[in-house]
This record gives C-alpha cells, structure tokens and sequence, in this order.
C-alpha cells in the first residue's frame, strides 16, 4: 500500500462490519501490536491504529503508532478522551450509535444530518476537553455505521456541515454495503467503480482523507477529484459586464 501511494496505513484488530462480534482485549493487542511495531520499523509511512480501547490504543502507541482512529467517537471506552489528551496523537472521532453488533438497529434519526453532527461533535469534545489539542483532531461521518443505504447517501451528500465543523474530515465508502445495493453487486471486491464514484462526490464535497482499499487506483481517483475541486476555486470573480 505505501509502494501504491498511501500516506497512512490503518491497522486494525477487531471487525466494525454490521453485525461483527467484539473480539477480547487480549486477542485484539495480539492481532495488532506485533503488525504495527514491524511496520513502524519498516516503512516512513505513518501508521494508525484502529481500536475503541484505550489500552490497545496506548500500547499502539508505544510500538510507533501516531493516529489513533476510534470508530465509536470516543464513547465506547471512558478513558480514551483521557489517553488522548495525555498523549497528543492525531484523533479520529467517528459517528456511531451503539456497536458493531448491534448499531444497524439504532438508524432512527429525528433530523439525520443535524443528529449525527451534535452526536459527534459531543464525543469529539470530549477529548479536546482532556487536552486533545484542536488542531490533532480529525472526524469521520461514519457512513454505513448505523445507517441505512439512503442515509448514508444523504450523509455523503451533506458533507458540508461535518466541513463547517473545522477539523479535518476523513471519510470511508469503499467498497461499501450502501454501494452494493445501490449498482446490485454483491460481492465487495467487484465495488471498485461506484468506490470511485463515491469518493469522487467526497472529495469534491470537503472530505480531507479518505480510506480506501485499492490504493493505486483510488489514488488516480482522489489526484483526479482534487484537481477539480481546485480548477473550481482557482476560478476568478467575473467582471462586471456592461451592455
């Protein structure tokens, strides 16, 4: 994935699809900490750790990893807003109701857009709260994580009022669920163009980082969008034009 072009590689122990089982803290570290800590030795390429515990995120930490990215927001585990206001890594809270197991249950929303930003920005506040500083902090909408296909398509295309919150905004649709439904393609690998698509519309919409499975590719994708978005804002004001 670095050969590829990625400039963060996030490394994971415990499944965040829908209905995926927790896994123990003990088989979680082991999963994880032997990977990071030969990664971190053998490439510049900065590495993320994927977890909502505090203590595998801080033993993430000591084995060289820089970014905690916490899918539950910050809420799953009470101490993680302390460790990472104690230890200052790159933080990113994402949007989540419940977890993994059972968060396709808990999809209704009063006023979607308006819920999920109050809801994240609670958790992110939180950290920045026990010193997380303000500019190390990055949020994700959490598509497909307690939300249905249609809501995840609406998130995607409101992006914007995560962008008006400041911090940067990381997104993740490859290869996703919402996507199958969408084109009828069962079968995730065979995503790589409606992945595109998607996140093509993130780019252009404000997302900031994006977290993809076909690195080369995806990387031609988001070199392609960026140039758009910034041919757009290179546009100059039109002058006044007189009959």
């Amino acid at each position: 994935m670095a050969a590829q072009g990625a400039d963060l590689i996030d490394v994971g122990g415990e499944s965040t699809r829908p209905g995926a089982p927790p896994v123990s803290e003990a088989e979680e570290r082991e999963r994880v900490i032997p990977v990071i800590r030969a990664l971190a030795g053998r490439t510049p390429v900065p590495i993320s750790i994927d977890t909502r515990r505090s203590s595998v995120a801080e033993a993430a930490l000591e084995a060289g990893a820089v970014v905690v990215n916490d899918v539950s927001g910050f809420n799953h585990d009470p101490q993680m807003p302390f460790l990472l206001g104690r230890e200052r890594p790159i933080a990113v809270a994402m949007h989540m109701r419940g977890s993994p197991a059972d968060m396709q249950t808990r999809t209704g929303y009063k006023a979607l857009v308006a819920d999920c930003v109050a809801e994240l920005w609670t958790g992110a506040r939180r950290a920045l709260d026990a010193g997380l500083p303000t500019d190390h902090l990055w949020l994700d909408p959490g598509i497909g994580f307690a939300k249905d296909a249609q809501q995840s398509l609406a998130l995607l295309a409101n992006l914007d009022a995560f962008v008006a919150l400041g911090r940067p905004i990381l997104v993740g649709v490859s290869r996703k669920a919402f996507l199958g439904r969408l084109t009828n393609v069962p079968v995730p690998a065979e995503r790589a163009f409606s992945t595109a698509a998607a996140v093509t519309a993130a780019i252009l919409l404000g997302a900031r980082i994006l977290r993809v499975h076909d690195v080369a590719a995806m990387r031609q994708v988001i070199q392609v969008a960026q140039a758009i978005r910034s041919a757009r804002a290179d546009v100059l004001e039109p002058r006044e034009v007189r009959p």
